[in-house]
């Protein structure tokens, strides 16, 4: 295979899995990873790619640079929903009286599965710092649904800074879910906001159960500011089980991993 081939199918890899390892392509190419390095330098170099530790992800994959909720909304959206099904189960299953909604595209999918479960008057408690999710739940009469104040950040929606932050570490709720932008072996879990991740930080330090929704595009993904070690975690749910590095991370780390099957 010619260098300029397999740098394509190089470049085609990363858009369509998000990040790759060095290790993963050489064996994928029967490469040496020197041989591999310099092909991720001479991507880079044409704007195709953007290296980092161990591998490569998207060029515009940043470790500030973050969506709108609406583009989130849209993305990976069979994944998305079969991540929320699995989730709700988890919620039934646990017969959890207390849940704590992070903001995000997963949990507001999670949100709308939530509605209409409690038929019978028996009132799940559900908090959360994401107008959009309190704003749907507040239609389901009964849902007790609780908003955390804040100042609230516009390209999320969601209330942070040191009053939510403040509010969150006055509860004990049973269960947690929290979104990601990035899951790494070695880095953990992380958002580019630092206001997003004191606030989900103390989501993880207040539950009593932990889970994390994740698609497969943010395994092995490090973005600026960490708000969770893996074994911070009990759980994670996603569309995909993740491989190689992140899953002996999460093996290691006792994270339960939850893989919900998509259409």
């Amino acid at each position: 295979m010619f260098a300029e081939e397999r740098q394509r199918l190089v470049a085609d890899r990363v858009a369509e899995v998000g990040r790759v390892s060095v290790t993963e392509l050489a064996e994928r190419f029967s490469v040496t990873t020197e041989t591999v390095r310099r092909d991720l330098a001479a991507l880079e170099s044409a704007g195709a790619l953007r290296r980092v530790h161990g591998g490569a992800v998207p060029a515009e994959r940043g470790v500030t640079s973050e969506v709108s909720l609406l583009e989130r909304q849209i993305q990976n959206l069979l994944e998305k929903h079969a991540i929320a099904e699995a989730a709700a189960e988890l919620v039934a299953s646990s017969r959890a009286g207390s849940v704590l909604l992070d903001a995000g595209s997963s949990t507001e999918e999670l949100a709308e599965r939530l509605m209409g479960t409690r038929p019978d008057g028996n009132s799940l408690v559900i908090v959360t710092n994401a107008l959009p999710i309190a704003d749907k739940l507040a239609a389901d009469p009964n849902l007790n649904v609780q908003l955390l104040g804040g100042r609230i950040r516009p390209l999320t929606r969601a209330a942070v800074g040191p009053a939510t932050v403040e509010a969150v570490e006055r509860l004990r709720p049973d269960l947690a879910f929290v979104g990601t932008n990035g899951l790494h072996a070695a880095f953990g879990l992380s958002t580019p906001d630092a206001e997003e991740a004191g606030v989900k930080a103390a989501f993880v330090r207040c539950a009593r159960r932990v889970v994390a929704l994740v698609d497969h595009t943010k395994f092995g993904v490090e973005t600026l500011v960490q708000f969770a070690r893996l074994d911070q975690l009990d759980a994670i749910v996603t569309d995909r089980a993740p491989e190689g590095d992140v899953a002996a991370a999460l093996a290691e780390a006792g994270v339960e991993v939850v893989e919900a099957g998509t259409p």
